[in-house]
């Protein structure tokens, strides 16, 4: 993988481009694998290549929203703050499992173990909540972006951080009342925040906040929301 593109790019994060993420078609039916590095390329994007991914969001029992701002390592919108963890079921048996999506959800408890250094026995599978998927698409520079289905997990647990700093520069907890003001701080202090938390934030989060306490009344697994 030593080409030019990806000179001056971090070590770690560089290794990790070599992973076989799960190929889609429009309907999330799996269709191949290819290597994070050509899923996040923009040329292949713009010629329809579409991954799937997921995006956890951890509420403490306070009802607080974990938020992480991506370290500036990070290849795609680095820097920026999203959600909990957001990443890839990769093309390996367990995480192919599409019944329950418990794939997805073995692929989610294994990234924040190793973003957030959430031990797994904190978050077991059964307490990973899918409600839904969305499909977006974003750039993050002339290079690289985003084209993914993306699951929504939801979990709410107390648990113990210990960011990987190649992953994560800083967390904080965001309350249902502060969304909206969080999300205007891109226009109004240059706040960087990824498309995808953005999009997600600005129409279904406020909804499904709301519902924490009645989790399976969200659950819709026929929908991919179009973004």
């Amino acid at each position: 993988m030593a080409d030019d593109i990806l000179q001056n790019l971090d070590e770690a994060q560089v290794k990790l481009l070599a992973e076989q993420c799960i190929l889609v078609d429009d309907n999330d039916k799996p269709i191949g694998a290819a290597s994070k590095k050509d899923c996040h390329l923009n040329k292949n994007i713009e010629q329809g290549m579409l991954h799937r991914a997921f995006s956890v969001f951890l509420f403490n029992s306070k009802n607080e929203l974990l938020i992480q701002q991506r370290s500036d390592a990070k290849i795609t919108f680095p820097g920026f703050w999203a959600n909990t963890c957001c990443s890839h079921p990769l093309s390996r048996p367990e995480e192919l499992e599409d019944e329950k999506a418990i794939g997805v959800r073995r692929a989610a408890q294994r990234r924040l173990q190793s973003e957030l250094g959430i031990k797994p026995e904190e978050v077991p599978l059964d307490d990973l909540h899918y409600l839904s998927r969305i499909h977006y698409k974003a750039a993050s520079d002339g290079m690289w972006g985003e084209h993914e289905v993306d699951y929504i997990l939801f979990i709410q647990k107390d648990v113990a951080i210990q960011p990987d700093p190649n992953e994560i520069q800083n967390t904080r907890y965001l309350k249902a009342s502060e969304l909206e003001e969080f999300l205007a701080s891109v226009k109004n202090n240059g706040t960087k925040i990824s498309p995808w938390f953005a999009m997600i934030g600005a129409t279904l989060l406020p909804k499904w906040w709301k519902e924490l306490n009645n989790l399976d009344s969200l659950v819709d697994h026929s929908t991919i929301h179009r973004m």
